[in-house]
């Protein structure tokens, strides 16, 4: 790599690190504040409320990388022609080729860093998510449940406890959960006690009673002497499963063909999978469509706002176009075809735009013949 080239492949990777780590900042800000109750209404300390948020970071740059990347490039190149480098780069003989060559250093190591949290970290990120939701569940009654409060540990689930024992045991407990209004069910026990075993959390009741609706309106009461309760049965329905975004890849690709969710999600599933396999494809879309919009050489008086504007439209309309593809693939397979299609012949738009390719001389051409006289 030339000198010229390392001074190119600086200036537009400071520009991406800046912008991935402020749009970052500034989402995972938004994010946190929507999980701000966990210092409130759940008790729980700082260390656990950054460590549930921050795992929420390799999603945000999975999305954000390509964005930053795009606006790096753009800043980049108006700053090198507002400096008029561009113009000496012309000048000097540097071709088009050897212009891209340090971006498209950048565009590969973007794809690789946007493929590593797609298809590793995120899914990763997300499992570790569920097994903390969990843990915080059973943190919250044994430490923060108020005695003879009738607390909503969350919406339609309420956990009760009279009083606490000098052996740090619950008496009086009283848990009724009403998610599911076809399916109420209330536990009514003397003493309870959290425990935790092989990373799961679990209540255990004693002497006590549980209700569930039965069929013709009536109600089946049950007593125990001791009865243990996992806590994860009371997260919502699509969380006593692995969703789609939880799962490894392997697991996407190599579906297990004894999993009843897996096979009753199946194009969720498929989905997910084509998501992740295509989504570090667009850091070249975003890199090349900015280049195509700013890489060629102007004057400080040609003015390059309707370039970058053009530019931000089409990175916009093609980014959404791909979401959207993706989203068909749950009830349309072929549109899978679409999705993988669509960063490619974008790409090769792009190159041929920029090297002065036989579409871009014919889109030049046809206008030039219509204004010919005959």
């Amino acid at each position: 790599m030339t000198r010229i080239e390392r001074y190119i492949f600086r200036t537009a990777s400071l520009a991406f690190l800046a912008g991935l780590c402020a749009l970052t900042a500034v989402v995972w800000i938004t994010q946190a504040l929507r999980q701000f109750d966990l210092l409130t209404s759940k008790g729980q300390t700082i260390l656990v409320f950054l460590t549930m948020t921050g795992l929420t970071i390799p999603s945000l740059v999975a999305i954000i990388a390509p964005v930053a990347l795009f606006v790096g490039v753009l800043y980049s190149l108006n700053k090198f022609n507002g400096d008029s480098e561009l113009v000496v780069m012309s000048a000097a003989g540097i071709s088009p080729g050897a212009l891209l060559r340090p971006f498209a250093l950048l565009f590969a190591l973007v794809f690789g860093l946007v493929a590593w949290m797609t298809l590793d970290v995120m899914p990763a990120s997300f499992d570790a998510i569920q097994i903390l939701t969990s843990r915080i569940r059973a943190d919250f009654i044994t430490n923060f449940a108020r005695p003879g409060a009738f607390t909503e540990l969350e919406s339609g689930f309420v956990f009760h406890y009279r009083e606490r024992g000098p052996d740090g045991s619950l008496r009086g407990v009283f848990m009724q959960d009403r998610r599911d209004p076809a399916h109420i069910t209330s536990y009514i026990a003397e003493r309870g006690r959290t425990i935790e075993k092989n990373g799961s959390n679990y209540l255990v009741l004693d002497e006590g009673s549980y209700q569930r609706p039965a069929a013709g309106g009536d109600s089946a009461i049950v007593t125990f002497k001791d009865y243990t309760i996992d806590l994860t049965q009371f997260a919502h329905r699509d969380e006593t499963s692995k969703r789609p975004r939880e799962r490894s890849t392997a697991d996407l690709i190599a579906p297990d063909p004894k999993d009843e969710t897996m096979r009753r999600l199946a194009g969720r599933f498929r989905a997910e999978l084509i998501d992740r396999l295509t989504a570090p494809f667009y850091a070249f879309v975003a890199g090349l469509i900015g280049f195509a919009a700013l890489g060629e050489a102007r004057t400080t008086r040609q003015g390059r706002g309707v370039a970058i504007a053009v530019a931000i439209l089409a990175f916009a309309a093609v980014r959404l176009g791909g979401v959207a593809a993706t989203s068909f693939v749950v009830s349309r397979p072929r549109a899978e075809y679409i999705v993988w299609a669509l960063p490619l012949i974008v790409c090769i738009l792009c190159l041929d735009a920029i090297f002065h390719g036989p579409l871009i001389r014919l889109a030049v051409a046809l206008p030039q013949r219509a204004r010919a006289p005959r």
